[in-house]
Protein backbone atom coordinates (compact mmCIF):
# COMPACT_ATOMS: atom_id res chain seq x y z
CA UNK A 1 0.00 0.00 0.00
CA UNK A 2 2.76 2.42 0.96
CA UNK A 3 4.71 1.63 -2.21
CA UNK A 4 1.57 2.25 -4.28
CA UNK A 5 1.03 5.65 -2.66
CA UNK A 6 4.64 6.62 -3.34
CA UNK A 7 4.01 6.09 -7.05
CA UNK A 8 1.21 8.69 -7.00
CA UNK A 9 2.58 12.24 -7.40
CA UNK A 10 2.28 14.20 -4.17
CA UNK A 11 0.26 16.96 -5.86
CA UNK A 12 -2.24 14.34 -7.04
CA UNK A 13 -2.46 12.95 -3.50
CA UNK A 14 -3.34 16.41 -2.18
CA UNK A 15 -5.87 16.92 -4.98
CA UNK A 16 -7.49 13.59 -4.14
CA UNK A 17 -7.63 14.61 -0.47
CA UNK A 18 -9.22 17.90 -1.48
CA UNK A 19 -11.90 16.27 -3.64
CA UNK A 20 -12.67 13.56 -1.08
CA UNK A 21 -12.78 16.15 1.71
CA UNK A 22 -15.31 18.30 -0.18
CA UNK A 23 -17.44 15.22 -0.91
CA UNK A 24 -17.39 14.05 2.71
CA UNK A 25 -18.09 17.59 3.91
CA UNK A 26 -21.20 17.92 1.77
CA UNK A 27 -22.27 14.41 2.80
CA UNK A 28 -21.94 15.30 6.49
CA UNK A 29 -23.80 18.59 6.04
CA UNK A 30 -26.60 17.23 3.86
CA UNK A 31 -27.33 14.32 6.20
CA UNK A 32 -26.51 16.10 9.48
CA UNK A 33 -23.82 13.54 10.34
CA UNK A 34 -22.29 15.08 13.44
CA UNK A 35 -19.89 12.17 13.91
CA UNK A 36 -18.44 12.66 10.44
CA UNK A 37 -18.06 16.41 10.94
CA UNK A 38 -16.35 15.77 14.26
CA UNK A 39 -14.01 13.21 12.67
CA UNK A 40 -13.05 15.60 9.87
CA UNK A 41 -12.47 18.36 12.42
CA UNK A 42 -10.24 16.07 14.50
CA UNK A 43 -8.19 14.92 11.50
CA UNK A 44 -7.65 18.46 10.22
CA UNK A 45 -7.00 19.81 13.72
CA UNK A 46 -4.36 17.18 14.45
CA UNK A 47 -2.54 18.01 11.23
CA UNK A 48 -2.42 21.72 12.12
CA UNK A 49 -1.36 20.88 15.70
CA UNK A 50 1.53 18.80 14.39
CA UNK A 51 2.66 21.72 12.24
CA UNK A 52 2.38 24.13 15.17
CA UNK A 53 4.32 21.75 17.40
CA UNK A 54 7.41 22.25 15.26
CA UNK A 55 7.05 26.04 14.98
CA UNK A 56 8.98 27.31 18.08
CA UNK A 57 12.16 25.20 17.64
CA UNK A 58 12.00 25.53 13.85
CA UNK A 59 11.73 29.32 13.86
CA UNK A 60 14.40 29.86 16.52
CA UNK A 61 17.03 27.51 15.13
CA UNK A 62 16.38 28.44 11.48
CA UNK A 63 16.81 32.16 12.15
CA UNK A 64 19.86 31.71 14.39
CA UNK A 65 21.56 29.53 11.77
CA UNK A 66 20.49 31.80 8.90
CA UNK A 67 21.81 34.95 10.60
CA UNK A 68 25.14 33.29 11.34
CA UNK A 69 25.22 31.97 7.75
CA UNK A 70 25.36 35.55 6.53
CA UNK A 71 29.03 35.44 7.53
CA UNK A 72 29.66 33.43 4.39
CA UNK A 73 27.61 35.67 2.09
CA UNK A 74 29.29 38.49 0.24
CA UNK A 75 27.64 41.88 0.83
CA UNK A 76 25.34 40.32 3.46
CA UNK A 77 24.13 43.67 4.82
CA UNK A 78 23.19 44.87 1.36
CA UNK A 79 21.34 41.63 0.63
CA UNK A 80 19.40 41.92 3.89
CA UNK A 81 18.45 45.54 3.15
CA UNK A 82 17.39 44.70 -0.41
CA UNK A 83 15.30 41.81 0.88
CA UNK A 84 13.51 44.12 3.33
CA UNK A 85 13.05 46.71 0.57
CA UNK A 86 11.39 44.20 -1.73
CA UNK A 87 9.25 42.93 1.14
CA UNK A 88 8.02 46.51 1.54
CA UNK A 89 7.52 47.10 -2.19
CA UNK A 90 5.44 43.97 -2.73
CA UNK A 91 3.44 44.62 0.46
CA UNK A 92 2.64 48.15 -0.73
CA UNK A 93 1.48 46.86 -4.11
CA UNK A 94 -0.65 44.19 -2.42
CA UNK A 95 -2.35 46.58 0.00
CA UNK A 96 -3.02 49.00 -2.86
CA UNK A 97 -4.79 46.22 -4.73
CA UNK A 98 -6.75 45.36 -1.59
CA UNK A 99 -7.88 48.97 -1.10
CA UNK A 100 -8.71 49.30 -4.80
CA UNK A 101 -10.86 46.17 -4.77
CA UNK A 102 -12.57 47.34 -1.59
CA UNK A 103 -13.50 50.68 -3.18
CA UNK A 104 -14.60 48.94 -6.37
CA UNK A 105 -16.72 46.16 -4.84
CA UNK A 106 -18.05 47.78 -1.61
CA UNK A 107 -17.91 44.38 0.18
CA UNK A 108 -19.89 45.55 3.22
CA UNK A 109 -22.81 47.15 1.36
CA UNK A 110 -26.04 45.20 1.69
CA UNK A 111 -24.61 42.62 4.07
CA UNK A 112 -27.45 41.21 6.15
CA UNK A 113 -25.54 40.58 9.36
CA UNK A 114 -26.36 42.05 12.75
CA UNK A 115 -23.24 43.95 13.86
CA UNK A 116 -24.70 44.35 17.35
CA UNK A 117 -24.34 40.63 17.90
CA UNK A 118 -20.68 40.54 16.94
CA UNK A 119 -18.09 40.32 19.69
CA UNK A 120 -14.43 41.20 19.53
CA UNK A 121 -12.12 38.20 19.12
CA UNK A 122 -10.15 37.05 22.16
CA UNK A 123 -6.87 37.75 20.38
CA UNK A 124 -6.57 41.41 19.44
CA UNK A 125 -3.76 43.73 18.49
CA UNK A 126 -2.78 47.34 18.99
CA UNK A 127 0.39 49.27 18.31
CA UNK A 128 1.26 49.30 22.01
CA UNK A 129 0.63 45.56 22.32
CA UNK A 130 2.59 44.97 19.13
CA UNK A 131 5.64 47.01 20.18
CA UNK A 132 5.72 45.87 23.81
CA UNK A 133 4.91 42.30 22.80
CA UNK A 134 8.06 41.97 20.68
CA UNK A 135 10.33 41.71 23.74
CA UNK A 136 9.49 38.75 26.02
CA UNK A 137 9.54 39.15 29.78
CA UNK A 138 10.59 35.51 30.01
CA UNK A 139 12.42 33.76 27.14
CA UNK A 140 11.08 30.38 28.22
CA UNK A 141 7.55 31.79 28.26
CA UNK A 142 7.86 32.80 24.60
CA UNK A 143 8.41 29.15 23.67
CA UNK A 144 5.76 27.81 26.04
CA UNK A 145 3.14 30.22 24.73
CA UNK A 146 4.27 29.80 21.12
CA UNK A 147 4.66 33.56 20.65
CA UNK A 148 6.39 33.50 17.27
CA UNK A 149 7.05 37.23 17.18
CA UNK A 150 8.98 37.06 20.45
CA UNK A 151 10.81 33.92 19.29
CA UNK A 152 11.87 35.76 16.13
CA UNK A 153 13.18 38.65 18.24
CA UNK A 154 15.16 36.30 20.49
CA UNK A 155 16.55 34.40 17.51
CA UNK A 156 17.68 37.58 15.75
CA UNK A 157 19.44 38.85 18.88
CA UNK A 158 21.08 35.50 19.64
CA UNK A 159 22.05 34.96 16.00
CA UNK A 160 23.60 38.43 15.73
CA UNK A 161 25.50 37.89 18.98
CA UNK A 162 26.79 34.51 17.82
CA UNK A 163 27.85 36.08 14.51
CA UNK A 164 29.89 38.74 16.32
CA UNK A 165 31.38 36.33 18.88
CA UNK A 166 32.78 34.16 16.09
CA UNK A 167 34.67 30.93 16.81
CA UNK A 168 33.78 30.65 20.54
CA UNK A 169 30.09 30.49 19.54
CA UNK A 170 30.64 27.71 16.98
CA UNK A 171 29.57 24.84 19.35
CA UNK A 172 26.32 26.70 20.02
CA UNK A 173 25.76 27.28 16.30
CA UNK A 174 26.44 23.61 15.56
CA UNK A 175 23.94 22.63 18.26
CA UNK A 176 21.28 24.85 16.64
CA UNK A 177 22.11 23.40 13.24
CA UNK A 178 21.66 19.88 14.63
CA UNK A 179 18.33 20.75 16.27
CA UNK A 180 17.20 22.38 13.02
CA UNK A 181 18.05 19.22 11.07
CA UNK A 182 16.12 17.06 13.55
CA UNK A 183 13.06 19.36 13.49
CA UNK A 184 13.12 19.48 9.70
CA UNK A 185 13.29 15.69 9.56
CA UNK A 186 10.23 15.38 11.81
CA UNK A 187 8.42 18.12 9.89
CA UNK A 188 8.93 16.30 6.60
CA UNK A 189 7.05 13.36 8.14
CA UNK A 190 4.19 15.73 8.98
CA UNK A 191 4.25 17.20 5.48
CA UNK A 192 3.81 13.69 4.11
CA UNK A 193 0.47 13.64 5.94
CA UNK A 194 -0.72 16.72 4.03
CA UNK A 195 -3.20 14.77 1.82
CA UNK A 196 -4.93 13.43 4.95
CA UNK A 197 -4.77 16.84 6.60
CA UNK A 198 -6.29 18.37 3.46
CA UNK A 199 -9.17 15.92 3.61
CA UNK A 200 -9.94 16.85 7.21
CA UNK A 201 -9.47 20.62 6.89
CA UNK A 202 -11.48 21.06 3.69
CA UNK A 203 -14.10 18.53 4.74
CA UNK A 204 -14.68 20.24 8.07
CA UNK A 205 -14.88 23.67 6.41
CA UNK A 206 -17.56 22.46 4.00
CA UNK A 207 -19.47 20.55 6.69
CA UNK A 208 -19.37 23.46 9.14
CA UNK A 209 -20.00 26.40 6.83
CA UNK A 210 -21.45 25.17 3.54
CA UNK A 211 -23.03 28.01 1.58
CA UNK A 212 -25.22 29.33 4.38
CA UNK A 213 -22.56 31.48 6.00
CA UNK A 214 -20.79 32.22 2.75
CA UNK A 215 -23.89 33.65 1.07
CA UNK A 216 -24.03 36.99 2.95
CA UNK A 217 -20.26 37.31 2.73
CA UNK A 218 -19.90 36.11 -0.86
CA UNK A 219 -18.82 39.49 -2.19
CA UNK A 220 -16.16 39.88 0.50
CA UNK A 221 -14.90 36.30 0.06
CA UNK A 222 -14.71 36.75 -3.70
CA UNK A 223 -12.85 40.04 -3.32
CA UNK A 224 -10.23 38.40 -1.05
CA UNK A 225 -9.68 35.55 -3.50
CA UNK A 226 -9.56 37.87 -6.51
CA UNK A 227 -7.12 40.21 -4.74
CA UNK A 228 -4.82 37.34 -3.78
CA UNK A 229 -5.05 35.89 -7.29
CA UNK A 230 -4.10 39.26 -8.83
CA UNK A 231 -1.00 39.48 -6.62
CA UNK A 232 -0.13 35.81 -7.09
CA UNK A 233 -0.67 35.47 -10.84
CA UNK A 234 -0.25 39.04 -12.13
CA UNK A 235 1.92 41.15 -9.81
CA UNK A 236 4.54 38.50 -9.03
CA UNK A 237 4.96 37.43 -12.69
CA UNK A 238 5.28 41.07 -13.79
CA UNK A 239 7.94 41.69 -11.13
CA UNK A 240 9.81 38.53 -12.12
CA UNK A 241 9.93 39.70 -15.74
CA UNK A 242 10.53 43.41 -15.11
CA UNK A 243 12.93 43.22 -12.16
CA UNK A 244 14.62 39.87 -12.66
CA UNK A 245 14.21 39.09 -16.38
CA UNK A 246 12.87 35.69 -15.37
CA UNK A 247 10.28 33.38 -16.89
CA UNK A 248 7.29 33.30 -14.48
CA UNK A 249 6.26 29.82 -15.63
CA UNK A 250 9.56 28.43 -14.43
CA UNK A 251 9.05 30.14 -11.09
CA UNK A 252 5.62 28.59 -10.56
CA UNK A 253 6.94 25.20 -11.66
CA UNK A 254 9.56 25.39 -8.92
CA UNK A 255 7.53 27.11 -6.19
CA UNK A 256 4.23 25.27 -6.69
CA UNK A 257 4.89 22.56 -4.05
CA UNK A 258 5.22 25.26 -1.38
CA UNK A 259 2.23 27.27 -2.64
CA UNK A 260 0.10 24.13 -2.75
CA UNK A 261 1.06 23.02 0.78
CA UNK A 262 0.49 26.54 2.11
CA UNK A 263 -3.05 26.52 0.70
CA UNK A 264 -4.05 23.39 2.60
CA UNK A 265 -1.98 23.85 5.77
CA UNK A 266 -2.66 27.59 6.26
CA UNK A 267 0.77 27.94 7.87
CA UNK A 268 3.68 29.88 6.38
CA UNK A 269 6.07 28.59 9.04
CA UNK A 270 4.89 25.01 8.63
CA UNK A 271 5.51 25.30 4.90
CA UNK A 272 8.95 26.89 5.38
CA UNK A 273 11.10 23.78 4.70
CA UNK A 274 9.29 23.20 1.40
CA UNK A 275 9.56 26.89 0.52
CA UNK A 276 13.30 26.92 1.15
CA UNK A 277 13.75 23.69 -0.77
CA UNK A 278 11.84 25.16 -3.73
CA UNK A 279 13.75 28.46 -3.66
CA UNK A 280 17.09 26.64 -3.63
CA UNK A 281 15.96 24.46 -6.54
CA UNK A 282 15.12 27.68 -8.41
CA UNK A 283 18.79 28.61 -8.23
CA UNK A 284 18.91 30.93 -5.21
CA UNK A 285 22.19 30.41 -3.28
CA UNK A 286 21.60 28.25 -0.22
CA UNK A 287 23.34 30.63 2.18
CA UNK A 288 21.08 33.50 1.13
CA UNK A 289 17.93 31.35 0.93
CA UNK A 290 18.55 30.09 4.47
CA UNK A 291 18.27 33.70 5.65
CA UNK A 292 15.56 35.12 3.37
CA UNK A 293 13.03 32.27 3.59
CA UNK A 294 12.88 31.88 7.40
CA UNK A 295 12.80 35.65 7.79
CA UNK A 296 10.06 35.95 5.17
CA UNK A 297 8.04 33.11 6.71
CA UNK A 298 7.62 35.20 9.86
CA UNK A 299 7.34 38.72 8.42
CA UNK A 300 6.34 38.57 4.72
CA UNK A 301 2.53 38.33 4.51
CA UNK A 302 1.05 39.90 1.37
CA UNK A 303 -2.16 37.91 1.77
CA UNK A 304 -2.74 38.05 5.54
CA UNK A 305 -1.19 41.44 6.26
CA UNK A 306 -1.94 43.49 3.13
CA UNK A 307 -4.85 42.37 0.94
CA UNK A 308 -7.03 40.91 3.68
CA UNK A 309 -6.87 43.67 6.34
CA UNK A 310 -7.41 46.33 3.67
CA UNK A 311 -10.57 44.66 2.39
CA UNK A 312 -11.69 43.70 5.90
CA UNK A 313 -11.29 47.26 7.21
CA UNK A 314 -13.43 48.61 4.35
CA UNK A 315 -15.97 45.83 4.98
CA UNK A 316 -16.20 46.59 8.71
CA UNK A 317 -16.43 50.34 8.10
CA UNK A 318 -19.33 49.86 5.67
CA UNK A 319 -21.18 47.44 7.95
CA UNK A 320 -20.94 49.90 10.86
CA UNK A 321 -21.70 52.92 8.67
CA UNK A 322 -18.29 54.60 9.07
CA UNK A 323 -16.93 56.66 6.17
CA UNK A 324 -13.22 56.27 5.50
CA UNK A 325 -11.15 59.11 4.10
CA UNK A 326 -7.84 59.36 2.26
CA UNK A 327 -5.94 59.51 5.57
CA UNK A 328 -7.57 56.25 6.66
CA UNK A 329 -6.49 54.49 3.47
CA UNK A 330 -2.94 55.76 3.94
CA UNK A 331 -3.02 54.39 7.49
CA UNK A 332 -4.13 51.00 6.15
CA UNK A 333 -1.16 51.00 3.78
CA UNK A 334 1.22 52.04 6.57
CA UNK A 335 0.00 49.32 8.93
CA UNK A 336 0.27 46.68 6.20
CA UNK A 337 3.84 47.54 5.26
CA UNK A 338 5.17 48.10 8.79
CA UNK A 339 3.08 45.79 10.95
CA UNK A 340 3.04 42.58 8.92
CA UNK A 341 5.30 40.84 11.47
CA UNK A 342 2.28 40.78 13.79
CA UNK A 343 0.86 37.84 11.82
CA UNK A 344 3.95 35.81 12.78
CA UNK A 345 3.51 33.12 10.15
CA UNK A 346 0.78 31.17 11.94
CA UNK A 347 -2.69 30.29 10.72
CA UNK A 348 -5.07 33.18 10.77
CA UNK A 349 -4.64 36.97 10.55
CA UNK A 350 -6.88 38.16 13.38
CA UNK A 351 -4.09 40.02 15.21
CA UNK A 352 -3.20 41.94 12.05
CA UNK A 353 -6.85 42.72 11.35
CA UNK A 354 -7.51 44.01 14.87
CA UNK A 355 -4.28 46.03 14.68
CA UNK A 356 -5.63 47.69 11.52
CA UNK A 357 -9.09 48.25 12.99
CA UNK A 358 -7.70 49.76 16.20
CA UNK A 359 -5.44 52.09 14.20
CA UNK A 360 -8.46 53.33 12.23
CA UNK A 361 -10.66 53.54 15.31
CA UNK A 362 -13.12 50.97 13.95
CA UNK A 363 -15.04 48.59 16.25
CA UNK A 364 -12.97 45.51 17.02
CA UNK A 365 -16.22 43.56 17.17
CA UNK A 366 -16.26 43.87 13.38
CA UNK A 367 -13.56 41.21 13.22
CA UNK A 368 -16.03 38.83 14.85
CA UNK A 369 -18.26 39.05 11.77
CA UNK A 370 -15.51 37.42 9.70
CA UNK A 371 -14.34 34.72 12.11
CA UNK A 372 -16.77 32.11 10.81
CA UNK A 373 -15.29 32.08 7.31
CA UNK A 374 -11.69 32.83 8.29
CA UNK A 375 -10.39 29.28 7.54
CA UNK A 376 -11.76 29.50 3.99
CA UNK A 377 -10.12 32.89 3.45
CA UNK A 378 -6.89 31.84 5.13
CA UNK A 379 -6.13 29.15 2.54
CA UNK A 380 -5.76 31.64 -0.31
CA UNK A 381 -4.12 34.25 1.93
CA UNK A 382 -1.40 31.83 3.06
CA UNK A 383 -0.74 30.60 -0.49
CA UNK A 384 -0.15 34.23 -1.48
CA UNK A 385 2.09 34.77 1.54
CA UNK A 386 4.32 31.83 0.66
CA UNK A 387 4.52 32.76 -3.02
CA UNK A 388 5.77 36.19 -1.95
CA UNK A 389 8.29 34.60 0.39
CA UNK A 390 9.69 32.68 -2.60
CA UNK A 391 9.47 35.49 -5.15
CA UNK A 392 11.49 38.09 -3.22
CA UNK A 393 14.71 36.08 -2.72
CA UNK A 394 14.46 34.91 -6.32
CA UNK A 395 14.26 38.50 -7.60
CA UNK A 396 17.00 39.74 -5.26
CA UNK A 397 19.34 36.90 -6.27
CA UNK A 398 18.65 37.59 -9.95
CA UNK A 399 19.37 41.31 -9.58
CA UNK A 400 22.56 40.57 -7.61
CA UNK A 401 23.76 38.19 -10.31
CA UNK A 402 23.95 35.23 -7.91
CA UNK A 403 20.96 33.29 -9.24
CA UNK A 404 21.83 30.02 -10.97
CA UNK A 405 19.84 30.68 -14.13
CA UNK A 406 20.47 27.20 -15.50
CA UNK A 407 18.84 25.74 -12.39
CA UNK A 408 16.01 28.28 -12.66
CA UNK A 409 15.35 27.52 -16.33
CA UNK A 410 15.26 23.78 -15.61
CA UNK A 411 12.61 24.17 -12.89
CA UNK A 412 9.62 22.07 -13.80
CA UNK A 413 11.71 19.83 -16.04
CA UNK A 414 12.81 17.96 -12.92
CA UNK A 415 10.69 16.29 -10.27
CA UNK A 416 9.81 19.32 -8.16
CA UNK A 417 6.23 18.47 -7.32
CA UNK A 418 7.34 15.84 -4.83
CA UNK A 419 8.26 17.26 -1.40
CA UNK A 420 11.46 15.21 -1.43
CA UNK A 421 13.39 15.51 1.79
CA UNK A 422 16.75 17.17 1.12
CA UNK A 423 19.77 14.96 1.19
CA UNK A 424 22.43 15.48 3.81
CA UNK A 425 24.63 17.40 1.38
CA UNK A 426 21.73 19.69 0.47
CA UNK A 427 20.99 20.88 3.99
CA UNK A 428 22.15 24.24 5.28
CA UNK A 429 25.74 24.73 4.26
CA UNK A 430 28.39 24.98 6.99
CA UNK A 431 29.31 28.49 7.96
CA UNK A 432 32.78 29.41 6.71
CA UNK A 433 35.21 30.45 9.42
Amino acid sequence: MASTLRKIPFSVQILLGLVLGVALGFLARANDLAWLTSTLDTVGGLFVQLLKLAVPPLVFTAIVVSVVSLRGVANAARLALKTLLWFGITALIAVTIGIGLGLLTDPGRGVNLDPAGATAPKTTGSWIDFLTGIVPTNPVGAFVEGNVLQIVFLALVVGAAALLVGDPAEPFVQFNRSVLAIVQKALWWVIRLAPIGTLGLIGNAVASYGWDLLAPLAKFTTAVYVGCALVLFVVYPVLLVAAGRLNPLRFFAGAWPAIQLAFVSRSSVGTMPVTQRSVERLGVPREYASFAVPFGATTKMDGCAAIYPALAAIFVAQVFGVNLGVTDYLLIAFVSVVGSAATAGLTGAIVMLTLTLSTLGLPLAGAGLLLAIDPILDMMRTATNVAGQAVVPTIVAAREGTLDRAAYDSAGKRDLIEPVEPAENERLAPVPA
